[in-house]
């Protein structure tokens, strides 16, 4: 089986790998956007976990990864619900892991230890073993192939950087005793502002903070009132909507047609409809310079600069003033 990324080439992967692809669990995060709802108010706003799954496992892969740990990347998001991380926000998990809760739970009762043990893999121990895998996940603020990719991926998918650009910061990556570091304080500079890019300028965008605002108010609802169950939830996002469309519920179907890509918001901090708080997300990678191992913020001003305002506008959070459509806010 061949693989083409855009961020990454072209891979000839093994049959374990097409396997796992072609399986139900990794297909259905086709229809899984990785933005919640962003896809909703911005129709460019349409990365799905499917993507994110591909080039994290290929990100490993090029960075001498096992093939066990290839695995482990490939369905790391495997237990996401539909819209991501709007499931948080429907249950009021701040620490924004529900997929994480449920993983275990997800990937047992699917075909996936099937599939691996046919090639001679415990899933056990490649899947529920999380510090074995330091190229895969690493805690903030170091990198991890994780975190590495959802950035660039979005980023250039949605305009803000260039392949030749990936593919010099790809080139300045260092792997040592298995984790990922830095070759230079540049590529930190430009890692942390196109980090900041995302979490901040993106994750935090107005329009994202109403998307995910109003669909988690939406799917409360038919929750609440059993008109969706969890089963319904390990779908894809557009089952979750036409399950919920069916309902004919007036109530969740008037809130519904104000999630559309016309709606109109901008920042307030004096008149808001809502203030959200995201899960704050720091950046600092560890730079290899003068054979030593040190701290980007460390080595760069600029750096330090960055965190501070990041870590400030993580702490305001975002305040969201909607001027169409004109109609009640609850």
């Amino acid at each position: 089986m061949i693989v083409s990324d855009p961020l990454y080439g072209d891979f000839q992967l093994e049959d374990v790998f097409e396997e796992l692809i072609n399986s139900k669990p990794i297909q259905r995060l086709k229809g899984v956007h990785q933005g919640g709802a962003s896809y909703l108010v911005n129709e460019k706003w349409k990365v799905t976990r499917y993507d994110h799954s591909i080039g994290v496992m290929l990100l490993i892969r090029r960075l001498g990864g096992t093939i066990e740990e290839q695995i482990a990347g490939l369905l790391h998001d495997v237990s996401h619900t539909a819209f991501s991380h709007v499931i948080d926000f429907v249950y009021t998990n701040m620490e924004e892991d529900y997929h994480e809760k449920i993983f275990h739970s997800v990937v047992t009762n699917s075909e996936i230890p099937t599939i691996l043990a046919k090639y001679h893999y415990n899933y056990r121990e490649i899947l529920f073993a999380d510090e074995r895998w330091t190229l895969l996940e690493r805690s903030a603020p170091e990198l991890c192939a994780d975190r590495v990719d959802y950035t660039l991926r979005d980023m250039y998918q949605y305009g803000h950087i260039t392949l030749s650009e990936v593919v010099d910061f790809l080139e300045n990556l260092l792997v040592y005793n298995r984790k990922m570091y830095l070759k230079s304080v540049k590529s930190a500079e430009w890692f942390v502002k196109v980090y900041y890019q995302e979490v901040i300028d993106f994750f935090m965008d107005p329009l994202n903070i109403y998307g995910y605002d109003m669909l988690a108010k939406i799917l409360k609802i038919p929750i609440e009132r059993g008109l969706l169950s969890h089963a319904d939830l390990l779908g894809q996002d557009e089952e979750v909507i036409q399950k919920i469309k069916t309902s004919k519920d007036v109530e969740i179907l008037a809130l519904l047609d104000q999630l559309n890509p016309t709606v109109k918001v901008i920042q307030d901090t004096h008149h808001f409809h809502i203030h959200r708080k995201n899960k704050i997300r720091l950046i600092d990678p560890t730079v290899f310079q003068d054979h030593e191992f040190l701290r980007a913020s460390s080595l760069s001003m600029e750096v330090s600069k960055m965190n501070k305002i990041a870590l400030e506008k993580a702490k305001q959070g975002m305040h969201v003033r909607i001027i169409s459509p004109n109609r009640q806010y609850n």
